[in-house]
């Protein structure tokens, strides 16, 4: 990479204030806003796990708000896209016409040229509120209007803005804004896309995918962990999940699994499960009332993964990339067995051309993947578990925050930054 300073990076005070000026007042706090939608449970899960880090690492240095602007101060239809996102992808044709069909650069940009017209004011006022040093977009869709609305501001070059892209691999176009400086990637796929849609080889990081700080510390041994969660200390155990909202053939598997992974010859079961139902709860009422001749935990939505994934000696679950970052950092072979098409279809290739697990959609064949880990095929299930270390980046979220901590020490102490109302934005868009 040159060594030539790259246009992207922070500049020093513009406004005829000087670094010694600056410095003869305390240093204050600095805001960091989080930008995310509860679109797909992996944008907050990310923002959060940015946040906790922040904490860890700074301290009072700075004051983290996790926000999702449209919510909070937009109107329809951007207040209720967590709405509309979970009905287009239970209707997969919908998601797939909406996925591909924005994908090109002057088509989304129109739709967000519109879109600012109407709620530009409103994402202003969000910003006003939090008046952030830094913003931190960790969805798709929050680039291009909070950027809209710091160039109306005149604070581009005062404000650092950076995105952190959530999707592993097939990611929309939109993450990509070429005025952001810097974007975080969480593969190398990732940021080739990046460079081939205009960005600058210095605006990009590859570090990993930002998953909770629980996941990089150390934890209780396997042994320790089964005690603590009640789970039987010698047999195998595979943990199966649909994701937040319990998605995918988690009962039928389930079900499957139970028969399969009892040995009617030696009358005995061969292993064990463990069932995360999200927040779908028929599913856990469903699962409860069930007869299981294996030992069986039945949980709801669950904030402690890292303690389940670590009893556990494999996963099945849906390709979500937060899940599978975590997954690999366990070390667990990983079987998935469906995806959302669009941004986690690249999600399959990754764990399955890096020899990490399996993917098929047929409970019986996940079935018999398990019960071969389990007896025969111990030997593949150690070796996609070496595989599955190989693939894990559990130290990204804080390289992450470090570099943003970095960007920011470039400017020096921070003065006040003059957020004001502006009276038009039309000439901008």
């Amino acid at each position: 990479m040159s060594q030539k300073r790259c246009k992207y990076e922070i500049d020093e005070e513009e406004d005829g204030t000087t670094m010694e000026m600056l410095q003869l007042g305390a240093e204050r706090t600095k805001n960091v806003l989080i930008l995310m939608s509860d679109t797909g449970g992996g944008h907050r899960a990310s923002a959060e796990a940015i946040r906790d880090a922040f904490n860890l690492e700074y301290g009072d240095e700075y004051n983290v708000f996790v926000k999702d602007v449209w919510k909070e101060y937009a109107g329809w239809p951007l207040n209720n896209m967590e709405q509309q996102y979970k009905f287009m992808v239970k209707h997969v044709q919908p998601w797939k016409v909406a996925f591909h069909g924005t994908s090109p650069c002057w088509i989304h940009s129109m739709y967000l040229a519109a879109i600012a017209a109407y709620y530009a004011k409103e994402v202003e006022a969000g910003l006003m509120e939090y008046k952030p040093d830094i913003i931190i977009s960790v969805h798709p869709l929050m680039q291009h209007i909070p950027l809209w609305v710091l160039k109306w501001q005149g604070l581009q070059k005062k404000v650092i803005f950076v995105t952190i892209i959530t999707d592993l691999n097939t990611c929309h176009r939109t993450w990509f804004h070429p005025d952001v400086n810097r974007l975080y990637c969480p593969s190398e796929e990732v940021s080739k896309r990046a460079l081939l849609d205009g960005l600058e080889e210095c605006q990009i990081r590859v570090f990993g995918l930002p998953i909770r700080p629980s996941f990089c510390r150390a934890l209780l041994s396997k042994d320790e962990l089964r005690v603590e969660l009640e789970m039987d200390p010698i047999l195998p155990a595979v943990l199966l999940m649909g994701g937040g909202d319990g998605m995918g053939p988690v009962k039928k598997t389930a079900k499957a699994l139970g028969e399969a992974l009892f040995d009617k010859t030696l009358g005995k079961p061969i292993g064990q499960m463990v069932v995360i139902c999200g927040r779908n709860e028929s599913l856990v009422s469903a699962l409860q009332q069930h007869q299981w001749n294996i030992p069986v935990k039945i949980r709801g939505f669950e904030k402690q993964m890292e303690r389940w994934m670590g009893a556990c000696d494999c996963i099945i679950t849906k390709a979500g990339p937060g899940t599978i970052a975590e997954a690999l950092i366990r070390g667990l072979p990983i079987i998935l067995n469906d995806y959302i098409p669009g941004q986690e279809k690249g999600n399959v290739a990754h764990v399955v051309d890096n020899g990490a697990g399996f993917f098929t959609r047929h409970p019986k064949e996940t079935t018999t993947i398990v019960v071969e880990w389990f007896s025969s095929k111990c030997d593949e299930r150690e070796r996609m578990a070496e595989n599955a270390l190989k693939l894990a980046q559990p130290n990204a979220v804080f390289d992450i925050v470090k570099d943003i901590h970095e960007l920011a020490a470039q400017r020096g102490p921070l003065a006040d930054i003059p957020y004001m109302l502006t009276s038009s934005f039309s000439s901008l868009i």
